[in-house]
């Protein structure tokens, strides 16, 4: 007996219902596309932003030591985007100190689970050194360590700017020589350490007649003689503890504890001597001279040995210029100017 027809009724809830069907597979399809949309929308901002901020992410499967990379990291390591990556041939791009430093926080973020920052250096195969910050998460499975992921930055930008900034925090911008902060803080090291000296000498450094070169010749050829005075000074003194441009034309000078005190006047004659040289400015010889004040670190603090050096240097000033004096204990030498470096 053959299938009756399909009734009027039932025909059309079938095509109600199709109709209905095709209305949510087009909302289906119409979210769908939306989500596309969006998602490709924050893959471009995360790329662009990646990009900017020179970041980028990388994963390292620890069972054959695969690794993945986004575009940056390659372009930190100047390979190839895409192509296949050999963590060995990476590896070769740390230099010996910062493959040392990152397989010891590789090891011990594994060990432990957890994960490590580290700013390292790489030179990469075109020679090119970069400084990059590494932050990593341990993934475990099980409680059993399986990848290791986390990101890469380029903050070679930032490690010039940092060691700029900490010269400068430390450094005379003109001479190149120690600063007075420097100097102070090498200083005071004195009144912490008591169980061993940590220098022999403090000299003290005066350019006799450094105000009327700079007076009448102006302030270029006055720089000038500061350049070539730290110069002279820090040749003469190529091994001693610190050189330090301490004020406008005041130097100061820290030797080790290994001189005696034959070897410490004979540096300060030498100095005397070198800055009788004229300083050639422009072809103009200047004159300038030096006087020197030393004192012997011995039971003393730090404000009570620079106002010894300080006497000395005043003795020697008073004493015609043009020579040294030592600090003699007991002398009753007194300085004549505040116990602390002038400002510059």
């Amino acid at each position: 007996m053959s299938d009756p027809l399909p009734r009027p009724s039932d025909t059309a809830g079938d095509a109600e219902l199709i109709a209905s069907l095709r209305e949510q597979l087009a909302a289906q399809n119409a979210l769908i596309a939306e989500q596309a949309a969006s998602l490709a929308h924050s893959q471009k901002i995360f790329d662009r932003s990646s990009k900017a901020a020179r970041i980028g992410v990388w994963e390292c499967t620890l069972a054959d030591e695969s690794l993945v990379w986004t575009d940056v990291v390659y372009d930190l390591f100047d390979q190839e985007r895409g192509t296949p990556l050999d963590r060995a041939v990476t590896l070769q791009c740390y230099p010996e100190e910062s493959l040392r430093a990152l397989s010891q926080a590789r090891n011990q973020a594994i060990e432990d689970r957890t994960g490590f920052s580290l700013e390292t250096e790489i030179v990469t195969p075109r020679g090119n050194r970069r400084w990059i910050r590494i932050t990593a998460t341990v993934e475990c499975v099980d409680g059993v360590a399986v990848r290791i992921f986390g990101m890469k930055q380029d903050i070679t930008e930032e490690k010039i700017m940092a060691d700029r900034n900490r010269y400068l925090a430390e450094f005379d911008a003109m001479t190149g020589l120690a600063n007075r902060s420097r100097f102070q803080a090498k200083l005071a090291e004195l009144g912490a350490i008591r169980a061993t000296k940590p220098f022999g000498a403090l000299l003290l450094i005066d350019l006799d007649e450094f105000k009327s070169v700079n007076d009448s010749c102006g302030h270029a050829a006055g720089d000038e003689c500061l350049r070539e005075a730290a110069e002279r000074i820090g040749d003469i003194c190529a091994g001693a503890d610190l050189v330090a441009r301490i004020g406008g034309d005041e130097f100061a000078v820290m030797l080790g504890t290994q001189l005696s005190l034959a070897d410490i006047s004979q540096i300060a004659a030498a100095i005397v001597a070198e800055m009788e040289r004229p300083v050639l400015f422009r072809g103009r010889p200047l004159q300038l001279g030096a006087s020197v004040g030393v004192a012997m670190v011995d039971d003393c603090t730090p404000t009570q040995l620079f106002a010894m050096a300080d006497a000395a240097l005043y003795a020697a000033k008073n004493a015609g210029r043009g020579i040294f004096r030592i600090h003699q204990p007991g002398s009753g030498q007194r300085a004549s100017r505040p116990c602390q470096p002038h400002a510059a």
